[in-house]
């Protein structure tokens, strides 16, 4: 008799599956996202051997957003490229203090506006990324690529142990949500990668950014899979379905979601406010766990980002305000 039981499953089977995949994914948000587990270790690989146990027993009960699912698969022969549903627009950036004034009296003055709210949120170094969710379930990933066509890393992405296969329903989903964030490698993860990879006779990544790069961009997802990879999710956008009217409210909405989103952010009711925080966050560059070269400064108000445009290639409403080039000192021993 087979040990394959897909026919006609008990009636408690479904229910006992979305048990396990409900428990395993609280755990993975209070572990990876929120570093706060409830249980022991060996406690969560029994849960997950009881979900793996049970869908090799019932195959025809395995979902896409099952936590079984991220673990990775075949080699693919290559990416397929996808159309993004939205560009995906760079930002001008600037250096200077007075370029960002410079930004804020232009902001200020085609909307006819005194006072103007910004979003202010770190520019993480990593790669960007855009995410489908289609009823709360994460059905598809992709590169950047060249802001209009990117690359499918569906396959990969799911191995993220931060990025939700299937969103809590805090609050009304809707029905396709274009979620675009950062995949990146902690300072602290990145150096004990590069370590194992030196212990092994391997070339080590020269930065966090081309560690997180190249493994997001491997064939293998197996690869990918076993590499500190964690997301960062900075904008919401939706085709099919309703969102907050603020850039602040949705990014605060999609976090309710389940989403990981940006921890070191801020409401500024002024430029000046803006300054501020780009002094402030400087200042702790070099305690954060993560890289980062500078912060982005949106104009909070979808009306109004809507009001003010885009550039050909970039959005009349958002910059990149970055931080000076580091100094570093080069001893030469020839000339």
């Amino acid at each position: 008799m087979s040990s394959k039981s897909s026919d006609h499953p008990p009636e408690s089977i479904p229910t006992r599956l979305q048990e396990l995949c409900e428990q395993i994914r609280h755990h993975d948000r209070l572990y990876y996202q929120n570093d706060q587990p409830e249980i022991s270790d060996a406690a969560y690989d029994q849960l997950f051997k009881q979900l793996q146990d049970l869908e090799a027993r019932y195959p025809d009960l395995v979902t896409p957003d099952s936590p079984t699912q991220r673990i990775g698969g075949a080699p693919l022969d290559q990416f397929q490229k996808v159309q993004h549903d939205f560009p995906l627009l760079s930002l001008d950036s600037h250096v200077k203090v007075e370029d960002v004034q410079a930004f804020d009296q232009r902001v200020r003055r085609e909307l006819e506006k005194a006072q103007v709210d910004y979003t202010v949120e770190p520019k993480y170094d990593g790669l960007s990324v855009e995410l489908i969710y289609e009823d709360g379930c994460f059905v598809r990933g992709s590169t950047r690529g060249d802001g209009l066509v990117g690359e499918d890393i569906t396959v990969n992405l799911r191995t993220v142990r931060t990025l939700p296969l299937q969103l809590s329903a805090s609050s009304v989903i809707p029905e396709r949500l274009i979620v675009r964030g950062e995949v990146y490698i902690p300072l602290d993860a990145f150096h004990l990668l590069n370590q194992r990879l030196t212990e092994k006779g391997e070339e080590p990544f020269a930065n966090p950014r081309n560690a997180a790069a190249g493994s997001l961009r491997q064939l293998d997802s197996r690869l990918t899979a076993s590499r500190p990879l964690t997301i960062t999710c900075y904008d919401v956008k939706t085709q099919q379905g309703n969102i907050a009217s603020t850039h602040w409210d949705a990014v605060s909405q999609a976090g309710g979601w389940g989403l990981p989103v940006p921890q070191h952010r801020q409401r500024c009711r002024s430029i000046e406010e803006v300054l501020a925080f780009h002094t402030d966050i400087e200042s702790r560059r070099d305690r954060l766990p993560f890289e980062i070269d500078g912060i982005v400064v949106k104009v909070d108000r979808y009306d109004w980002q809507q009001a003010l445009g885009e550039k050909s290639r970039s959005p009349r409403w958002a910059i990149a305000f970055k931080f000076p080039p580091r100094k570093e000192i080069t001893k030469v021993h020839h000339i």
